[in-house]
């Protein structure tokens, strides 16, 4: 389907700065934990407010059978290529966003200033060649590629690096500690990050429980992790992302006796960009663009599992508008007071 999902008419005075907190920068986590499920969990109240600690393997003592459980199975590819601009030998930054054909993809490049229209970048020594066919309104790349000697997906897997986000600095995890357990499509630029604290043996734990576990696949753009850079929420315009929900995934959704509990802001916003009035979830393929902020009435979700997000995102504003602003910034300052690990490789949070 072509058509682009976009969030309903919400009116809002609320500012990019009410979404502010303060962050040490020795409580972004560098490194995954040890164990996946390991991790550190908060649990809060939507409706009260109330906290209550534990770690991410008691996950399992909060899900009831007839509850659905839904975990986005895209896969992370290593987009982000390192090359040189041909005649100047340059060095450029190309970060893959989007497959638009197959061989053209739109990418972030730095520096852009050098990448006009019609330049070629060389990447691995001429495995991975690509010509910039023209700059977006919002300075993005649109660039072809060809391959020499082996497909372009092989040639992107053999000299790609892992899309780490910027406030991580170490690279000492291991790749697979990017993605979550069950992914299984690639396409994403960066991880779902909520469902990487799940182990097979904690899944398994769950479905034994009368939890049904479903996917759904949202490939991750860095759209969502943008930063917000108008003063009034509202101004604010998402990037698009590919999603897709299968027949069999929507009927075991709607015919559920329990709650609809999403792991990750993506599979929030995959079900509220489909869902009816009534909260049914339907078959669909497309993009949605769906930017959900104080003022939106859910729809579907019931429950959501989540990591601790950036100050002034989207993705706190998502979390915002699910449990309240006032809880999520008290949860917020109550995980940095008790020394939560925050960000991608961080601790949990399941808003019930």
């Amino acid at each position: 389907m072509s058509e682009i999902i976009k969030n309903e008419s919400m009116q809002t005075n609320l500012k990019t700065s009410d979404f502010y907190y303060d962050i040490p920068d020795e409580l972004i986590a560098q490194v995954p934990s040890e164990k996946r499920d390991g991790s550190r969990l908060m649990v809060l109240g939507r409706e009260s407010g109330e906290i209550t600690h534990k770690h991410f393997y008691d996950i399992a003592d909060y899900l009831k059978s007839g509850d659905v459980l839904v975990l986005n199975r895209s896969r992370v590819m290593p987009a982000r290529l390192f090359g040189k601009r041909e005649g100047t030998n340059a060095d450029i930054e190309v970060l893959l966003l989007k497959r638009i054909s197959p061989d053209t993809w739109e990418t972030i490049v730095r520096p852009g200033k050098k990448c006009k229209p019609s330049v070629n970048i060389i990447f691995g020594n001429g495995i991975l060649c690509a010509t910039v066919k023209e700059v977006t309104e919002d300075g993005n790349r649109i660039i072809s590629f060809k391959a020499n000697g082996c497909s372009i997906d092989e040639a992107i897997h053999k000299i790609g690096e892992m899309p780490l986000p910027p406030y991580i600095t170490s690279r000492e995890a291991e790749k697979e500690r990017y993605q979550t357990v069950y992914s299984k499509e690639e396409g994403s630029a960066a991880a779902p990050t909520a469902g990487l604290h799940f182990t097979t043996e904690l899944l398994k734990k769950i479905e034994e429980k009368g939890v049904k576990i479903v996917t759904v696949l949202l490939h991750v753009g860095l759209g969502t992790f943008r930063p917000v850079k108008e003063k009034e929420i509202k101004d604010h315009v998402m990037h698009s992302e590919w999603f897709s929900v299968s027949k069999e995934a929507a009927d075991i959704i709607n015919k559920r006796s329990g709650r609809l509990i999403a792991v990750g802001t993506t599979c929030c916003r995959v079900l509220e960009s489909i869902a009816d009035v009534n909260g049914r979830i339907k078959e669909y393929e497309g993009e949605t663009a769906i930017f959900i902020y104080p003022g939106y009435r859910f729809k579907a979700v019931e429950g959501l599992i989540t990591n601790f997000h950036l100050p002034e995102s989207t993705l706190i504003m998502l979390v915002s508008a699910f449990a309240g602003r006032e809880n999520i910034l008290n949860a917020y300052n109550t995980a940095v007071r008790e020394k939560y690990r925050f960000f991608s490789f961080g601790d949990a949070m399941f808003i019930q």
